[in-house]
């Protein structure tokens, strides 16, 4: 079973305190494993990895776009985080799951990023947005369906990226998803220092903007099927904890007008 919390636009010190209360709880056994769904406000995000020179904006640009800057512990390079852009951190356990078959299975860090990209990519094409992984590099970039005259429109361009941590085989970190994403943002870094690739979001590859419920519950949905789940979708933290937290959690009340699954219950 995955928990799924959906909750409202936290920034990135709120969202982070709470990762590592529940990766916490998830080590003691305390919780099962729990998907936070969510939007930051502005923040350029550092990864273990990350150079300084890959933020292109002084000081005073940052400071005038309302972006904070934030150091983390996450694999992978520079990233952005912001309004429009669905977050996704998985707090999972990757020794508790099971083949479909019913036998228990242990993921390995690179399958479990692999899975990620796979519901990534369904979920993309719920929307007819054809996506795919690039060789050597990680998330999910578009995949262009006829040539162009225009070179730079026949390359790839990312739409999600994906950055994780492992403690004691618990994850934490995920994905980010652009959905409505202001794209000017990510001229300001050097996107997980790829020089050569763009960035692009649903809005932009469809032309109008999306809805993030129902790009969460895509996304959720095809988190079960990837990982041979059944998936809970919790009101509040208080349903998870024992004890609250005190972080604010976004009702998903269209979400459970969009229920149509077997698979997906609520409580």
């Amino acid at each position: 079973m995955i928990s799924v919390l959906q909750l409202g636009t936290l920034d990135y010190a709120t969202a982070e305190l709470l990762q590592k209360k529940l990766v916490t709880l998830r080590k003691e056994n305390r919780i099962g494993d729990v998907l936070l769904l969510l939007e930051h406000t502005p923040v350029i995000t550092l990864g273990r990895n990350a150079k300084s020179a890959n933020i292109l904006a002084s000081p005073e640009l940052l400071a005038q776009r309302g972006v904070e800057i934030v150091e983390c512990d996450r694999g992978g390079d520079v990233t952005f985080h912001g309004p429009g852009q669905l977050v996704g951190y998985p707090i999972f356990d990757l020794r508790a799951f099971t083949t479909p078959e019913g036998e228990r299975k242990t993921l390995g860090v690179i399958e479990f990023v692999r899975k990620m990209e796979e519901a990534l990519i369904r979920t993309c094409a719920d929307f007819r947005i054809s996506t795919e992984c690039v060789p050597k590099l990680t998330g999910v970039w578009t995949r262009p369906e006829a040539p162009s005259k225009d070179a730079s429109q026949r390359e790839p361009a990312k739409i999600a990226a994906i950055g994780i941590h492992v403690s004691r085989a618990v994850t934490s970190h995920g994905f980010a998803l652009n959905v409505n994403v202001d794209l000017s943002y990510f001229n300001l870094i050097i996107p997980c220092g790829i020089t050569t690739r763009p960035v692009t979001s649903m809005q932009q590859e469809l032309g109008t903007p999306q809805s993030l419920d129902r790009v969460a519950e895509s996304i959720t949905r095809h988190f079960g099927h990837v990982f041979h789940r059944q998936i809970l979708w919790l009101e509040s933290l208080d349903a998870l904890l024992p004890n609250p937290i005190g972080v604010p959690v976004k009702p998903p009340s269209e979400l459970r007008r969009l229920r149509n699954e077997d698979e997906t219950f609520w409580a």
